[in-house]
């Protein structure tokens, strides 16, 4: 086997030994010379700045982390236009707080109203993003969301069975016939009490195939294949000639279970697991799959009810790769690898070993000739493990520390992240050498290039998402604002452009031009096809009802009153429905709904929307309620009241309607 270039750092080195080895290893010195071309000359202003009234060339998707949200921006500006509820309850919009939207939040665990987002990706035609939909992994309570890219709101939540943690999700096949996902932390399946150093013994990690409607973008967990319980890092698609598979990276080859920092750098390689999905399909449709019993959750909004709706599925099938010969296998990588990607032609699969000094880049033919001519270098739990030699295309050497992703421009240059030295190399498909590299500020993380995912990149621009800010910004105490850097890739030589800050930790972002959306827009929801079962068509319909102790509001809402919008008959201990309708059919006229002392959220209601705040009054008293979101010149005026009665009082129910 050819020998690997790895980084040997002692467990005990620390943090100054490993700056050192960076110092030592890139030679750069503290007035930048490596990178003397990082701003380059003329107005760089000039080259993001969009004038008052102008739009932006690219839509920017970026994953909110912990927030569990999605941040999208401009390109090049890099202002930030708005930020989709996904996993995390919004009280701006009340997102999960609205009893339309509490059901997308259910999971097999209960009501989580937290998730962690990590990697939004677009839907394709042809390997080419489509504008339908954005997709995104929820890490934490495994999970894959739906995001409707007409509205920007989520349609869909799935939760993924059988998984420790959604990490290496949900990118997309060629054609968005699948989501593929994979677990981050093995797990015992099915999950039980066993003790964990029983790990090789009980622990397997799920490899998912999320099938999604090609009309209604629907998702179902189509199979999942059992795999050794390694650490399954990432995953990209093949294009192309791979279109028929998708890869993994894999780390704790060891298979430990406790300091893995140390326990799981022994080997001197870990893998790039090749799984051929359209295999799998063919022995799922064989019958080969078996039924095992697990329930999660799935979630969906109806467009026409502007409500949520939570289905309890109870099985999924599985395949177990020792009974499907040619579905996986195994590719020898460097020690902890992280990023997979796969450049536009789908001939060149590149890697990123995270304590490796080079980067390694398979070829998919000669994969498909070393699977063809048996090159094995033995087998993992009936999975062929491909000899490194026969796959390799080539090696970057020496391009920095710390490699983690690659993207790809339309000229045929890979660019990869190096989070120890803080950079962007760009290398050169082929000839497998380094051209250019950049620092990014700091410890860049993943990288973004508007189509670099696809098989027609868009190029112009690369962006680094970075994991610290330290000096870049005005402090804001003891936590500092996550950041992105914009990057000009069109000449020679990289130049930055731009700093912006993120929302939340921006794992990943998918680009994507502008045009692409804002043709397909929805503007409005049109009150005539408003079929939620407590909406308000007029004003007339406008009423109180009293059901045992449910009291139930039917209220519109339009520039600039509520109606009704004085109320009494509402008692102590009752529970309180606000179903209020906007009858705005305008664009970009929305209206807020708050009541004093609800502790829950407000509510954003879009024209033409119908939403549900809960209210359980506590104490007798006259509680004012208004409008929370700007709306007219008359938004102050905007307002009513709510008489709350002691519990046994006889005051009946009453409402005016403003008459």
């Amino acid at each position: 086997m050819k020998p690997i270039s790895i980084i040997k750092v002692p467990f005990n080195v620390g943090i100054f030994g490993i700056l050192f080895a960076l110092g030592a290893f890139t030679g750069c010195n503290n007035n930048g010379s490596k990178h003397e071309t990082i701003l380059g000359g003329g107005d760089v202003a000039s080259e993001v700045y969009v004038a008052p009234g102008k739009y932006d060339d690219f839509y920017l998707f970026a994953s909110g982390g912990f927030s569990g949200q999605v941040g999208v921006y401009g390109l090049p500006s890099g202002r930030l236009f708005r930020v989709i509820p996904v996993f995390s309850q919004n009280a701006e919009n009340g997102w999960g707080y609205s009893e339309e939207t509490k059901p997308m939040l259910q999971t097999s665990h209960g009501f989580i109203p937290w998730g962690d987002s990590h990697h939004p990706v677009l839907s394709k035609t042809d390997g080419n993003a489509n504008g339908k939909w954005l997709f995104i992994n929820e890490n934490n309570t495994p999970r894959i969301a739906r995001i409707n890219l007409k509205t920007f709101n989520t349609d869909e939540i799935i939760e993924i069975p059988n998984s420790g943690g959604n990490h290496p999700s949900p990118y997309c096949t060629e054609n968005t016939e699948y989501l593929v996902a994979g677990t981050r932390f093995s797990v015992p399946i099915e999950n039980k009490d066993v003790p964990i150093s029983s790990y090789k013994e009980n622990f397997k990690g799920a490899i998912s195939l999320v099938k999604v409607d090609p009309e209604s973008g629907k998702m179902s967990v189509a199979v999942q294949i059992i795999c050794p319980p390694f650490d399954y890092d990432k995953n990209r698609a093949g294009k192309g000639v791979s279109r028929d598979w998708t890869f993994f990276t894999c780390y704790n080859s060891e298979q430990a279970n406790t300091m893995l920092e140390a326990t799981a750098s022994q080997n001197d390689k870990d893998f790039i697991l090749a799984v051929n999905w359209k295999k799998a399909e063919e022995y799922l449709n064989a019958g080969k799959a078996k039924d095992f019993k697990v329930n999660y959750y799935h979630n969906y909004m109806d467009e026409s009810k502007q409500t949520a709706f939570s289905e309890i599925m109870t099985s999924v099938k599985t395949l177990e790769p020792k009974d499907c010969p040619g579905m996986l296998y195994y590719m020898p990588c460097p020690k902890s690898p992280h990023g997979v990607d796969v450049n536009p032609t789908g001939e060149y699969i590149a890697a990123g070993g995270k304590l490796a000094a080079l980067i390694p880049v398979y070829s998919y033919d000669k994969m498909i000739k070393a699977i063809s001519g048996q090159q094995f270098d033995g087998e993992i739990e009936g999975i062929p493990v491909l000899k490194y030699d026969a796959v390799i295309a080539g090696e970057v050497q020496k391009p920095g520390l710390g490699p983690l992703h690659t993207e790809f421009d339309d000229k045929g240059y890979g660019y990869t992240s190096f989070f120890l030295t803080s950079e962007i190399v760009k290398w050169k498909i082929g000839t497998w050498e380094v051209v250019d590299r950049i620092p990014t500020y700091y410890s860049i993380g993943h990288l973004c290039i508007p189509g670099g995912d696809s098989k027609n990149p868009y190029g112009k621009y690369v962006i680094a998402l970075n994991k610290i800010t330290k000096d870049r910004y005005l402090p804001t105490g003891p936590e500092v604002c996550q950041s992105a850097q914009l990057i000009d890739i069109t000449g020679e030589k990289m130049k930055l452009l731009l700093d912006f800050p993120t929302i939340g930790e921006p794992h990943y972002a998918q680009a994507c031009p502008a045009s692409l959306l804002t043709g397909n827009a929805t503007k409005i929801y049109k009150l005539e096809e408003n079929n939620h079962p407590y909406a308000v068509k007029n004003e007339k319909e406008g009423r109180v009802e009293r059901k045992g102790n449910e009291v139930h509001i039917y209220m519109t809402m339009i520039r600039s009153h509520f109606a009704p919008d004085n109320i009494e008959g509402v008692k102590v201990g009752d529970v309180v429905y606000c179903h209020v309708t906007n009858l705005e059919q305008d664009w970009d006229v929305p209206h807020g709904f708050a009541i004093k002392g609800a502790n829950n959220a407000e509510l954003l209601i879009m024209p033409g929307e119908t939403r549900t705040l809960k209210w359980e009054p506590k104490e007798a008293g006259v509680v004012p309620f208004y409008c929370s979101d700007f709306c007219s010149a008359l938004h102050q005026e905007m307002q009513g009241y709510i008489r709350v009665s002691d519990k046994n009082s006889n005051v009946p129910v009453s409402f005016r309607l403003g008459e």
